[in-house]
């Protein structure tokens, strides 16, 4: 947990340091799940606040950067899972304010957003390992939406933006992305963790998670989950794409300029040898 200051400007710096401490806390010592991990299974994960505004002496617009990855087996090897950007946070916040939280219903806009993002990120985790496995977590953080919104703050309704909390929660809950979620667990389970014993068919297999990701994409307009996925996992692609065998290698990059021509630049790494 990082909280970022830079952009505002205030003499009362500790503030900053009393909330990196406040909200990591609330993220790390409270029990998301039933699930029992041991301490080198607990999920990876950053957050990063970046402080845009300071409107009032206790009220604060940020910028918010969430990332979570998962091992992949037989590697030394982290792969990113999540890597989304939210832009509409809005909080009001004093020193040493403890952070109430009740899932059934709504206590501020702090706990709120931690706790969506908290299930968000073991829901996409458990999709990697069982498919389908996040379903129950997608649906707590839908509850937690759904309580927020009374809030009128920004960032949990529909018309606030196209990239927001409610469209990543709707697309996670949505049947007709459910391939895509599929696709998630073929990706990490099937291919990832393969990958070292056999890369060839992992690539293969990348291939038909990227042919159905395509086929949702073309059904859709660019759903959110889409994109998420991309913004994780585009340089990993390329990785993964740029050896082989050169057919796969321009299948791969086919399909990648179709499903994301603004990275085509990226992707043209892919076929440079």
């Amino acid at each position: 947990m990082v909280v970022n200051d830079t952009r505002v400007q205030t003499t009362e710096k500790n503030i900053f340091r009393d909330m990196e401490v406040s909200f990591a806390q609330f993220m790390n010592d409270r029990k998301w799940t039933n699930q029992v991990y041991r301490n080198e299974e607990r999920i990876k994960c950053n957050i990063a606040i970046t402080i845009d505004q300071n409107p009032t002496i206790t009220s604060y617009r940020a910028t918010v950067q969430i990332q979570s990855a998962r091992p992949v087996y037989g590697t030394n090897y982290s792969t990113l899972i999540l890597n989304f950007a939210d832009r509409d946070w809005e909080f009001d916040y004093t020193e040493s304010q403890p952070l109430n939280f009740n899932e059934n219903a709504y206590n501020n806009n702090i706990t709120s957003m931690l706790a969506y993002y908290a299930y968000i990120i073991i829901g996409m985790d458990a999709d990697s390992f069982e498919k389908m496995g996040g379903t129950p977590y997608y649906e707590r953080a839908r509850n937690i939406l759904i309580n927020a919104q009374q809030s009128n703050r920004p960032g949990w309704n529909q018309f606030d933006s196209n990239r927001n909390r409610y469209w990543l929660q709707e697309n996670l809950n949505n049947q007709q992305l459910f391939p895509v979620r599929e696709s998630i667990y073929d990706y990490h389970r099937t291919a990832l963790d393969n990958f070292a014993k056999d890369p060839e068919a992992s690539r293969k297999t990348i291939l038909e998670v990227l042919n159905n990701i395509k086929k949702t994409k073309d059904q859709l307009r660019n759903p959110i989950l889409i994109i998420s996925f991309f913004d994780a996992k585009g340089d990993e692609l390329v990785n993964i794409f740029k050896e082989g065998e050169m057919q796969i290698r321009r299948e791969a990059y086919n399909l990648l300029i179709d499903i994301q021509p603004s990275r085509t630049s990226k992707f043209e790494q892919i076929i440079k040898n």
